[in-house]
């Protein structure tokens, strides 16, 4: 396997028991009512939970298991695929960070930061697809 699906497996499964425990803090809060920041949360629980899990995972068994693009480059251009874990993660985070304080305080530095996370995510679609869109084909 390689070392690009390795981390982003690996990312996956950090997100995963991240959003699970994501999703029992906002369920002990909305009866505890402990935290502002966490009463936001719950959109950052399905987004860690569909992006920051499964998205990972298919990007990281896909770069892996998918046709080979060539011989002498296999994985197409693995600068694309780090390119894509590194965007992908940074997006995550600043969402994780960013979500829900945004409501809490609002502001433009919150904002400014959302709007930086989805650039963040849409660009690491944009570098997997470049990388994975040759290995899509007839045998």
């Amino acid at each position: 396997m390689p070392s690009v699906s390795r981390w982003f497996i690996k990312s996956g499964m950090i997100y995963f028991m991240f959003s699970l425990m994501l999703a029992v803090g906002t369920a002990l809060n909305h009866v505890l009512s402990f935290s502002d920041v966490l009463t936001f949360a719950q959109p950052v629980f399905y987004h860690t939970l569909m992006v920051g899990w499964i998205t990972q995972i298919i990007f990281g068994v896909s770069i892996w298991m998918f046709p080979r693009y060539s011989r002498e480059n296999p994985r197409g251009n693995d600068t694309l695929s780090w390119l894509a874990w590194a965007f992908l993660n940074t997006g995550l985070l600043l969402r994780v960070i960013a979500e829900p304080l945004q409501p809490a305080h609002p502001g433009v530095l919150w904002q400014s930061a959302l709007v930086i996370s989805a650039l963040l995510q849409l660009f690491a679609g944009v570098f997997y697809v470049l990388n994975i869109w040759g290995r899509v084909k007839e045998r």
